[in-house]
């Protein structure tokens, strides 16, 4: 496997991503981009980066907030989330940034494309759905649903797949259903898992660490989940699958 750090830009911010791809296969294979949390592109994304590329897929872990930049507090990172939450086109552009730098390297078959993301990663690779890229699958792991820009009928070209954790006081129910309105209304192929007992941020097992009501990690939901992804992917990505 090799793995490297991956400049590219959105407009004037230079941003740095995390690459990663089998170096002995040859001809090019679905790419998969990763939405890191709030923090920014750290430990979590450059691991699930690495995974997917030992099963196949070659991942950029993209940078949303420009020169590698990662938060030192969870106050921090909120901080750095809400401003881009509150300018969804900056949001949006940014990632299709990380996106098509994917979709350029050789490894990469540009025409199935994926993206997945943790937390405020998962809002990203929902956003990116709503803005009619060109995803495949779009896949969510415990993150916000709600959206200023919801997605108009016919939009939505990935399908898309949320995981969700029951016991997450920080999506609230009533915005799971909202999002499932938004799908139906957007005619989008799309599915919600939610995960009994399962907390915010349960794929990351650093997340017990937070000392925070309401978060930590679930094994059995970071492993259902993963496998729930595998499968949209195995559907998605095969030869001639619709886009």
């Amino acid at each position: 496997m090799t793995t490297m750090d991956l400049e590219y830009s959105d407009g004037p911010l230079t941003l740095r991503g995390f690459l990663a791809y089998d170096e002995s296969v040859s001809e090019p294979r679905p790419g998969v981009l990763v939405a890191s949390d709030a923090f920014g592109l750290g430990d979590q994304a450059r691991e699930r980066a690495q995974l997917l590329s030992r099963l196949g897929y070659p991942a950029l872990a993209l940078d949303m907030y420009g020169d590698g930049r990662q938060a030192a507090s969870l106050p921090e990172g909120i901080a750095l989330v809400d401003e881009l939450k509150k300018d969804p086109e900056t949001l949006r552009r940014r990632a299709r940034a990380g996106l098509s730098a994917l979709a350029a390297q050789p490894q990469v078959d540009g025409a199935r494309l994926g993206a997945i993301g943790f937390c405020f990663g998962g809002t990203v690779a929902l956003e990116l759905a709503r803005d009619a890229a060109p995803l495949r699958a779009a896949v969510s792991f415990h993150g916000s649903l709600g959206t200023e820009r919801p997605a108009e009928p016919g939009e939505i070209r990935a399908r898309v797949l949320v995981c969700h954790g029951a016991a997450d006081p920080l999506v609230a129910p009533e915005s799971v259903a909202a999002f499932q309105d938004e799908m139906r209304d957007a005619h989008a192929d799309w599915q919600v898992n939610i995960y009994g007992g399962a907390k915010h941020s349960f794929t990351n097992p650093a997340s017990d660490h937070y000392g925070m009501p309401g978060i930590g990690y679930d094994e059995r939901a970071d492993r259902r989940s993963w496998a729930a992804m595998l499968a949209l992917f195995q559907e998605s990505f095969a030869i001639g699958a619709r886009l």
